[in-house]
């Protein structure tokens, strides 16, 4: 008889391996995106982390998608919808700016920092669907049609909900107060 190769939970070590390193090479941008959606660097945690754990039991059909960063996406929208969105508001506080992800590259420090967070605390203002267009759109930069899918609607909607977004950001005056006292130096 041939030797039965040893699995856990259904896969073997080569699986494994590659779910690490996927892991390993996306979780600071999975993060990100998880934090701009939810303001909190605890509640992104644990976005992510249930996001991958619905990837680790879809795999095998996740490591041969064209696109495993998009299948990995719209789970964690969908997530997001279904145990943050309620709760969206609360989640996010004015003082709650949480960690950067991502460094600014030149200027002022202090300054980037503080237009991060009053952009934090903006988003926070906007509708969730606003919110999720936004970030997807030009927070992460993809497609409308990869928003679409991300977000599990049309590019119509996408578009809707990114050009409200974008409205109600512009008539944030705190962000426009930034916006020109850059503009002006």
């Amino acid at each position: 008889m041939g030797e039965q190769k040893q699995t856990v939970g259904g896969f073997d070590g080569a699986s494994d391996n590659d779910f690490q390193g996927f892991i390993t090479s996306r979780w600071p941008h999975l993060m990100r995106t998880a934090f701009l959606l939810t303001g909190q660097q605890h509640a992104a945690e644990d976005l992510v982390q249930s996001s991958l754990e619905r990837t680790y039991v879809s795999w095998r059909r996740v490591s041969t998608a064209d696109d495993p960063d998009a299948y990995v996406r719209r789970i964690m929208i969908n997530l997001h919808a279904r145990k943050h969105r309620p709760k969206l508001k609360e989640f996010l506080s004015p003082q709650d700016s949480g960690p950067v992800f991502d460094r600014p590259e030149h200027g002022d420090r202090m300054a980037q920092a503080d237009d991060r967070a009053a952009l934090l605390h903006a988003l926070a203002q906007l509708p969730a669907r606003q919110r999720e267009a936004v970030v997807l759109r030009y927070w992460e930069d993809l497609s409308e049609t990869q928003t679409a899918e991300a977000m599990g609607c049309s590019v119509g909607a996408v578009k809707s909900n990114a050009a409200k977004g974008i409205a109600k950001l512009r008539a944030i005056p705190a962000l426009t107060e930034k916006v020109g006292s850059r503009g002006e130096k």
